[in-house]
């Protein structure tokens, strides 16, 4: 999937011929204004080119399976050309669709391309079409919720004909609300244009969609991504649906925007089409006025043979459309069963850690006081677990003989995954039992590795599953030059000289299998000089990926 894409499938609130006239309106504004300000009358004269290097082209078709109009817009720039293409489209009677896209197409093939922003035209556009999804509205800017709109919002949530995530905001306690919104929550949401449905709670409804929501709640200053099939009843569900905390937003608001565009850009570019587009043909350029007969001459026969070469990729095209969306459609539902699994997953998970460490309060406590005394003692609340990953690795430096020679960059991406938060724990958990290995380690009271280690280590120290460890790569994964590369880490070069080793050893992190992460280490020299962590990010390449 091209996530480097801008995509935006909305459906107008106006009818077909209303519509093109609207996003035509709207598209010569963009191309005339700054910083563009392209020759938009050559066009309507026309001609095709209105700047040196940049075209615009358009056709349009009406028949017994609908109508289209389409606008495709390229300019040409050292390094490649950026193609944006907007099409209005209708089938039969049913509801009119605006498609925009915006790509870089680099010039030589090996590049990757540049990432598209979010185009002033997306907003432009959906401030007069009057844009849906399913029932939700879709608007430029995030849309203040009351507390009689509560019940609306959730029936949007729940909405099974939603293709776009919704994005809500909620607001401090004891902060201006319209001072949060101006100040945080419009920035924040600016990229996010076409691309999610967007709302922010103001504190009475903040405090009725929580009860409401029981399981999904949003608070604090906190905003969460809702992706489609929300189920309010369900509390496993509610860990599809990723936070982020108040303090990445006001700390660090440039790498929030970034993180939170990435799901929903995620999304655009992964989930299928309406059907209706499959029936729209290639679009074909023709040459248009020039005084150059004979030149005009030769490219007509040129376009001809050109033309038949695309009608017949054209008619595979559409033979093939159905095939593509039904395998679209399988991967988007095996992708879906998957999410619920870790979800249900990272729930028994969530429970399982919060008893643990119950039980390690208590076990200190009869340790330090005696039976008698701890039965009067009362649980101390679970330890204070980081947020995010870029918290987590904040904190390896404080945890004593461990050591992270990754790359943090690396790492940083999990926090846009939309299982961060468990991730982070399961993560942290692993890191608490290294920690107190690499201890035992190095004052000699114990011999074994890892594994064996959490299969029977004494009480009052930290363990996890040793289903969870992995002692090294199978033979084809160390076999193959490229996948050993992957797993072969940077350490310093009093462990090793090369400054580098294989580490093999792993833990999964989630309950997933290829989609869950994985925290590489090498405990070789644990007694003397501790364990270093070369890897946590997402699983690497093997048989399966």
């Amino acid at each position: 999937m091209d996530t480097r894409r801008y995509r935006m499938v909305v459906t107008s609130g106006l009818d077909y011929v209303t519509t093109g006239a609207k996003v035509d309106s709207r598209l010569r504004s963009w191309l005339r204004e700054p910083p563009k300000s392209y020759d938009v009358a050559a066009f309507a004269e026309g001609r095709n080119e209105i700047a040196r290097g940049v075209t615009l082209d358009h056709d349009s078709a009406t028949g017994t399976s609908g109508a289209y109009g389409r606008w495709r817009l390229r300019e040409s720039l050292p390094g490649g050309t950026w193609q944006t293409t907007l099409l209005v489209r209708q089938a039969g009677s049913g509801p009119t669709r605006v498609q925009l896209d915006v790509e870089h197409l680099p010039d030589d093939p090996d590049t990757l391309p540049v990432p598209a922003k979010t185009p002033r035209l997306a907003r432009s556009l959906l401030d007069v079409l009057d844009a849906l999804d399913g029932i939700a509205d879709v608007t430029a800017q995030p849309q203040v919720v009351e507390a009689e709109d509560v019940d609306d919002i959730i029936d949007e949530l729940c909405d099974e004909t939603r293709r776009l995530p919704i994005v809500v905001a909620s607001t401090p306690h004891g902060v201006d609300f319209d001072t949060w919104l101006e100040d945080t929550v419009d920035p924040l949401f600016r990229p996010l244009a076409g691309l999610a449905i967007l709302y922010v709670l103001v504190p009475e409804a903040e405090i009725r969609f929580n009860r409401a929501m029981e399981y999904h709640r949003v608070y604090g200053g906190g905003v969460r991504t809702y992706l489609s099939g929300v189920d309010p009843a369900w509390p496993a569900d509610g860990q599809r649906h990723r936070v982020m905390s108040r303090r990445m937003l006001t700390e660090q608001p440039s790498r929030a925007r970034r993180v939170l565009a990435q799901l929903p850009q995620q999304l655009a570019a992964r989930t299928p089409l309406p059907v209706e587009f499959d029936s729209v043909p290639v679009m074909r350029t023709r040459t248009r006025g020039d005084s150059n007969a004979p030149e005009l001459e030769r490219l007509r026969v040129e376009n001809e043979a050109l033309l038949e070469i695309l009608e017949e990729a054209g008619r595979e095209q559409r033979v093939r459309a159905d095939e593509i969306r039904d395998l679209k459609h399988e991967l988007r539902k095996a992708e879906n069963n998957e999410t619920l699994l870790i979800a249900e997953y990272d729930e028994q998970y969530r429970e399982l850690h919060m008893v643990r460490a119950q039980l390690l309060t208590l076990q200190k406590h009869l340790m330090k006081v005696g039976a008698g005394a701890a039965a009067y003692t009362p649980v101390s609340a679970p330890e204070d677990v980081p947020e995010s990953f870029e918290e987590l690795l904040g904190r390896i430096g404080r945890l004593p003989r461990l050591h992270f020679t990754g790359s943090r960059k690396v790492t940083l991406e999990l926090d846009a995954q939309a299982y961060g938060s468990s991730w982070v724990r399961m993560t942290w958990d692993a890191l608490l039992a290294l920690r107190d290995f690499a201890e035992a380690a190095a004052t000699k009271r114990t011999g074994c590795d890892f594994k064996q280690w959490c299969s029977g280590a004494p009480e009052g120290v930290r363990t996890i599953s040793p289903r969870k460890i992995v002692r090294d790569e199978s033979k084809t994964v160390k076999n193959n030059s490229a996948w050993r590369r992957e797993r072969t880490f940077p350490v310093p070069e009093h462990v090793s000289s090369a400054r580098k080793v294989f580490m093999g050893a792993h833990v999964r992190v989630g309950g997933g299998n290829t989609i869950a992460p994985r925290l590489h280490y090498y405990d070789g020299a644990r007694a003397e000089r501790g364990i270093y962590i070369g890897y946590i990010g997402p699983h690497l390449t093997n048989t399966l990926t």
